[in-house]
């Protein structure tokens, strides 16, 4: 968790917008550590999208992980995470919306008891 505050993610605009993809009720943020791990993201979206997608341009904005935590996320006004490296089936990584990754105000679990921590 750490790392992913300190680290620039790299985050692809689609359609004038953030990259997202919604799953199981969450708008999940695309975040790449590196233009490499953008790049592997861009090839799996040539093989889904078909001809010319392979030449596409991919425009990025570079946030610190903690202001994509701490500001993007709870700005987006829906249940948000980051989903990092997701062209990596090694290497990806989910930040959920929970108690403890984004601010409490936007975390899905801050009314549970414990803050969804098990004790």
């Amino acid at each position: 968790m750490g790392e992913l505050r300190r680290v620039l993610v790299l985050v692809p605009f689609d359609r004038g917008g953030l990259w997202t993809a919604e799953f199981g009720g969450i708008r999940w943020v695309c975040g790449f550590t590196d233009e490499a791990a953008l790049a592997r993201f861009a090839a799996e979206r040539a093989v889904v999208e078909g001809a010319g997608a392979a030449s596409r341009s991919w425009e990025y904005a570079v946030f610190r992980g903690a202001r994509l935590l701490d500001e993007v996320i709870p700005a987006m006004g829906v249940p948000a995470g980051v989903a990092v490296n997701v062209a990596d089936p090694d290497g990806s990584m989910l930040f959920p919306p929970v108690v403890g990754i984004v601010p409490d105000a936007v975390a899905v679990d801050a009314d549970v008891p414990g803050g969804g921590q098990q004790r």
